[in-house]
């Protein structure tokens, strides 16, 4: 069945860490719903983060092109003062916030990815801790907290993390595993904490993804992209829980991208149905122990 966005007219969206990558496909998803979605990056015009193509203004601008309302703001999501500005802007603008995506994350800028997975005590922990915690749990975790109150006064509403899981296995690098399953049990507390409340926290997890810095890697060494999906897959699958009026069933879980398209019967950008992401079983705590 070719792909119908669900109409989100009349929402208000926030997708932080859009100039590129999973957050990119995420906010151009949202303007094919019709909905408004403010854009938030640090990559402007002809400045970018590691000279990485994408800005923030560029994915507005897709979003307007596909039918929504795209705003860019620059937006440093380590910096209270700043996410203070963008949630009054959003205050002031719209009075209101429906969906929160954040997707900003400093985790993956200027490491070694031949490196990532070295064992433990021959890793760079305090570069490791700087990337994945200090720009990336706590940007989830400070504009979590400085959007939720708008978030509870616009309820219903949805609160996503997007994150990286595979029914609890190890993630190959024990701070980027410690990180991510930070954001899994902020977003199972929160839900735990607003269950009488009607905003559904929940993490996505999107699989092997094309990003720009995928593609970077595949262009210096090929490798096979069968597996891989688009960052619009992920894209479509939180859309879908946006516009789920039993989404609350989901609170303080982990979805996979490829779940959510067999829950909602959606494809890939390609028409394919990329299946859920699985990592080898050489990861499984219970199968090597």
């Amino acid at each position: 069945m070719p792909w119908k966005a669900p109409s989100l007219s009349g929402r208000v969206v926030l997708v932080t860490g859009a100039s590129r990558g999973v957050g990119r496909g995420i906010a151009s998803v949202f303007g094919e719903t019709g909905a408004t979605v403010y854009v938030t990056g640090r990559s402007s015009g002809g400045h970018t983060t590691e000279s990485l193509p994408g800005s923030f203004d560029e994915v507005a601008e897709i979003v307007n092109e596909r039918g929504g309302r795209g705003i860019g703001v620059r937006c440093d999501h380590t910096r209270s003062a700043e996410i203070e500005a963008l949630i009054g802007r959003i205050r002031r603008d719209h009075g209101r916030l429906d969906v929160l995506v954040n997707n900003a994350w400093g985790g993956y800028e200027a490491h070694d990815a031949a490196r990532f997975d070295a064992p433990f005590h021959e890793s760079d922990v305090l570069k490791h801790w700087n990337g994945m915690f200090d720009a990336g749990v706590k940007a989830h975790l400070l504009t979590t907290k400085l959007a939720l109150s708008l978030l509870l006064e616009s309820a219903p509403a949805l609160l996503v993390s997007t994150t990286a899981w595979d029914r609890d296995r190890y993630l190959g690098n024990l701070v980027y595993d410690l990180a991510k399953n930070a954001l899994h049990r902020m977003v199972k507390d929160l839900a735990f904490e607003l269950r009488d409340r009607s905003v559904t926290p929940l993490c996505v997890a999107p699989g092997f993804t094309r990003t720009e810095r995928v593609m970077e890697a595949h262009r210096a060494q090929a490798f096979d992209l069968e597996p891989t999906e688009s960052p619009e897959y992920v894209g479509r699958g939180i859309v879908c829980l946006a516009a789920d009026a039993a989404v609350s069933a989901q609170a303080g879980r982990v979805l996979k991208s490829g779940e959510l398209a067999r829950t909602y019967g959606f494809t890939d950008i390609d028409g394919r149905s990329v299946p859920p992401f699985e990592l080898p079983d050489h990861y499984d705590f219970e199968k090597t122990s």
